[in-house]
């Protein structure tokens, strides 16, 4: 069996800061993480090459520094890594990005690819769907669980809002994980000394198979205009009164605001 897993370096939240006047992230001095759901997905992947032998191909896209998340793929176990880097992959949004990483991974075999729910970065969902689209694979969400069965048909916990389906896909296919689905394992002295011996593939434009107007800004049809933090509200007051003098207060209240 043969796994990609998408995985992508991010902000660590904790620690996120806006500039006030441009409204923009101020990435100085931030520390990069990988993103959660993406461990979450890795960590399945990785059990799954410890019960069946599979290969384990880890793939992301973003400048030279996110060789870091891939040397912490290695050290939990991944045995290849592709870092997409190019000047014209810059300024995408998700579908410039799903368009990427598919034009990526039609150069790859497979019988699995997996990617995190979605990043902490950006919080959409998207871009592991997109893909699915983008190579005409099935595709299942919010994957809580999954068991194989040894030859090509997945069993899959999916988590609902009013609880969880189970369902069969067969392989090849998507699918997008929880961070809650699995304790990620911790990287081993050996697998860290060992993972700055491995190579890592870097890919550019000229490797892929994509459409250049569909990548980067250009191939983006979304754009970021202003990000800025949650304002903090003023307390509030809190009367103790009986339900009948509160009506009367809630009514003054809605008048004076020229809501009724």
């Amino acid at each position: 069996m043969k796994i990609v897993v998408c995985i992508k370096q991010v902000p660590d939240t904790t620690e996120i800061k806006l500039d006030p006047v441009k409204g923009t992230m101020i990435r100085e001095g931030v520390p990069s993480i990988m993103n959660p759901d993406d461990k979450g997905g890795l960590e399945m992947a990785l059990q799954l090459k410890d019960k069946f032998g599979a290969e384990v191909t880890v793939l992301t896209m973003g400048p030279m520094q996110a060789e870091a998340i891939l040397r912490e793929a290695f050290a939990m176990g991944a045995d290849k890594a592709i870092l997409l880097s190019d000047r014209k992959f810059a300024g995408a949004d998700t579908l410039a990005t799903s368009n990427t990483l598919a034009g990526a991974l039609r150069a790859l075999d497979y019988d699995l690819i997996i990617t995190g729910r979605q990043a902490i970065d950006g919080d959409t969902a998207q871009v592991g769907p997109q893909i699915a689209e983008h190579l005409d694979l099935p595709q299942v969400t919010y994957v809580e669980d999954l068991q194989f069965d040894g030859k090509k048909t997945f069993t899959v916990r999916k988590a609902t809002e009013d609880g969880y389906q189970i369902l069969e896909v067969d392989a090849p296919c998507v699918l997008t994980v929880l961070s809650s689905a699995n304790k990620a394992r911790y990287m081993s002295v050996r697998g860290i000394v060992e993972a700055f011996d491995k190579p890592i593939e870097t890919w550019g434009f000229d490797n892929i198979t994509v459409d250049e107007s569909k990548i980067g800004l250009n191939g983006s049809p979304t754009r970021v205009a202003k990000s800025f933090g949650k304002a903090l509200k003023a307390a509030g007051q809190v009367y103790e009164v009986e339900p009948t003098e509160a009506v009367d207060i809630i009514i003054n209240k809605l008048k004076e605001k020229y809501i009724i």
